[in-house]
């Protein structure tokens, strides 16, 4: 798999390389690259925003900005890019990220994130473009660079080698496994501390019984009821 990030801040994503599974899904063929717009921008000083028509506060992400980092990094019209590869665009009004778009964006050979910043995007970039909006939750952040590692985090764990083991990313919550609840519950040693204690049936050895009562668990927790 192959993601680009668009971004004004590619030094932010130096941790987020760091950790294990990133570093695993890298080494086992992912590439992950970063393009900054500034880098690429038309306008003289490095400029990459500009005032809203209307006017209004903030500073907004220019079109001619993002058209131009893209046509760089790809060497062809930004616009018939779309009909190649992904392009999404991550702004608050999007589609939510969940399980179902994360297994749906996992198994795409390559995608594009372009993060926002100030007051988002000028809205000729979501129109014409980018092929997906997505948020990662009913908020703002001051930019785009958090969405779009909260994105690639959810997308590299289905990638193969990028956990340790396989099945790790089979029973979490919200998975087509437990058909979209949460996640059952954990426990593990001690199996009695401060007279708080671990159901029995987890330390029965029966793996069918195991398994029934975790499915009933997580059914509970989708159903608001307690465990």
């Amino acid at each position: 798999m192959e993601i680009d990030v668009f971004t004004l801040f590619p030094p932010a994503f130096a941790w987020f390389e760091g950790q294990r599974h990133v570093a695993n899904a890298i080494a086992s063929g992912l590439r992950l690259g970063y393009v900054n717009y500034r880098d690429h921008t038309p306008l003289s000083s490095g400029q990459v925003d500009d005032t809203p028509f209307g006017g209004g506060a903030g500073m907004v992400l220019r079109v001619d900005v993002v058209e131009a980092a893209l046509q760089a990094r790809y060497g062809r019209d930004p616009v018939k890019l779309r009909t190649e590869r992904r392009v999404i665009a991550l702004t608050p009004g999007g589609r939510v990220l969940d399980d179902a778009l994360v297994d749906e964006l996992a198994g795409e050979p390559a995608l594009t994130l372009l993060s926002g910043r100030y007051e988002g995007f000028d809205e000729r970039v979501l129109e014409h473009l980018a092929t997906d909006r997505v948020s990662i939750g009913r908020y703002v952040l001051a930019g785009g660079e958090l969405a779009a590692m909260v994105l690639c985090d959810a997308v590299l764990r289905k990638l193969p080698g990028a956990l340790g083991h396989e099945e790790s990313a089979v029973e979490e919550s919200f998975s087509r496994a437990l058909d979209g609840a949460p996640e059952y519950p954990h426990y593990t040693r001690p199996a009695e501390y401060r007279g708080w204690t671990v159901p029995g049936v987890l330390l029965s050895g029966h793996h069918a019984r195991i398994r029934d009562w975790r499915l009933e668990q997580s059914r509970r927790r989708a159903a608001g009821e307690p465990g």
